[in-house]
Formats: structure tokens, sequence, C-alpha cells
């Protein structure tokens, strides 16, 4: 086998794979074919980047999250390109095997096809991102159909759309009743369109499950049951540092718990004059 064959061969294990080239689309559709599970988690800057990518995590996304988790609003709309070209530069550079994903934010790809073409080259051009993300079903198509074609990746993701907070009239439960037979419609129309997977989010399990097993690129679940193909989280919630996170959270550790106690055991010895001591001056 030559060397370039090597290269572009999908991995042989998604999550925890050796590290020595980037995860690619191709790898992640190789992953459904063969039944494997994969995690993907947010991250917004250089540091915890490299936390995630070291320990393995195959698909690194730089969210629209950011709004609320960065800049301190308090929801998705306000963040603008401008805001999440650095944070997406300093994802891909402190990463060495994870494909970063762009989301492609409010306002910058709704108007056309043309729009969407031009925000998503920003983020492939000067951040370097490897695919894009972006909201919607049907709506969308025209603009999922010219990125693709354009050579830029994209993800897609159904139900509970943030972008579309004030539409749903807040954050609520996607895809029940004959909404759902819709939101399958939409994800088999995107399949069709080019899209490399689909998020789900905040959807009846049973539909997720359905959609799944419909598709023949992979599912994301955040709130959709445990059947989808991979499954998300928002690195804040699944730390700990959400105060009041959503019901398909699970907090796998206390750090703001930790944070607290550090910060203060660091405020009683600066007070107190036990920090610094010899050991952490100079002569």
């Amino acid at each position: 086998m030559s060397s370039a064959t090597s290269v572009s061969s999908p991995s042989t294990k998604l999550y925890g794979g050796q590290a020595g080239r980037r995860v690619t689309v191709r790898d992640l559709a190789a992953a459904k074919e063969r039944g494997e599970r994969w995690p993907m988690v947010t991250a917004y800057d250089a540091m915890t980047a490299h936390v995630f990518d070291s320990a393995g995590i195959p698909v690194l996304l730089v969210g629209d999250s950011a709004a609320m988790v960065v800049y301190g609003y308090d929801s998705t709309l306000p963040v603008s390109v401008d805001d999440l070209l650095p944070l997406t530069a300093a994802v891909v550079r402190g990463s060495s095997r994870a494909l970063v994903v762009a989301d492609l934010p409010f306002g910058s790809y709704q108007a056309s096809p043309q729009q969407a073409l031009e925000s998503a080259a920003r983020f492939m051009k000067e951040a370097g991102a490897h695919a894009v993300k972006l909201e919607g079903g049907h709506r969308v198509l025209p603009q999922v159909e010219a990125l693709v074609s354009a050579g830029i990746p994209v993800m897609a993701h159904l139900g509970l759309t943030p972008q579309s907070v004030n539409v749903f009239g807040g954050y609520r439960v996607q895809g029940r009743g004959q909404s759902g037979d819709e939101l399958m419609a939409d994800a088999k129309a995107l399949e069709h369109a080019g899209a490399f997977s689909v998020v789900l989010e905040c959807v009846p399990a049973e539909l997720a499950k359905r959609v799944t097993g419909s598709l023949s690129i992979p599912t994301i679940g955040i709130g959709a049951g445990p059947d989808c193909d991979a499954q998300v989280l928002v690195w804040q919630d699944l730390m700990g540092l959400t105060e009041r996170p959503a019901k398909f959270v699970k907090k796998y550790f206390d750090l703001a718990g930790e944070m607290d106690r550090a910060v203060r055991a660091f405020a009683d010895e600066v007070t107190t004059g036990a920090f610094p001591t010899a050991e952490h001056s100079y002569r």
C-alpha cells in the first residue's frame, strides 16, 4: 500500500484513534458503516482544544454557544462571524487530530447561498476550519448545496435550532406529532443536498432513532436519546460550570467547585503571606 493511499484511508478507530492526521468526513462516514459511536465536544480556545484533542475526541465544534459561555449573552443570536473567527483559529491551532467544525452564526447565511458561501469561506480561509455547521431544513437546502459544491463540508442541525428560539417561543422539544414527519423529511433532504452529518437537538428519542436508521450519514444527538451515531455536549456543561444545565446534560466533573476551592486557597495564602515562598521566588 502506498503512503498516499495510507494517508487517505479511514482510520480504524474514530474515538481515541492514533494521531498522525486529521479526522475527515470520510472517517465519520466509515464509522457510521461500522456502527461505531463517537463523541463531539465544543471548544473555544487553544488550551482546552489541546486537552480534548489529546483525549482522542475526534470532532471539535466551535459553537455559536460561545455567545453565552464566552461572551456572556443570554442566547446565541448576538455572536458574529468576526466574534467566532479567532476562536475557531485558536481551536485549530490547539488541536492536531480532531476535525474542527465552525458554526455559522445567526445572520451569516440565511439571506442567500452567496452569503453562506462568503461566510463559510472566511472560516475555512482565515481560521482553518475543516467544516461548517448551519441550522434549518428545507429552507437552507440551497445554501447547503452551494457550500458542498464549493468544496465546503456541511454539518446540518435540526430539531431545537437555537437561532430560531424566538420563533419556537423558548427552548422546547421539537418533532412531536406531525412535526416529526417534517423533521424526517428535512433530514433526508439535507442528506441528499450533500450534508455529511446532522445534529438532532431536543427531539424525542424514538424519532431520533428512526432518523438515524433512515440516513446513511451520521446523526449527532444532543437531548435526542441514545440511538444517534454520536453525542455532543457543550464542554462547560459536562464539566459542571453551568449553573442550570438542560435535562439532557450529564455533569462529569464539578469544575466550578474545584475552581472555587482553588482560587479561595490562593487568596487565603496571599492574604496571610503564605504565598509566595522561597520555592516560588527567584534569586
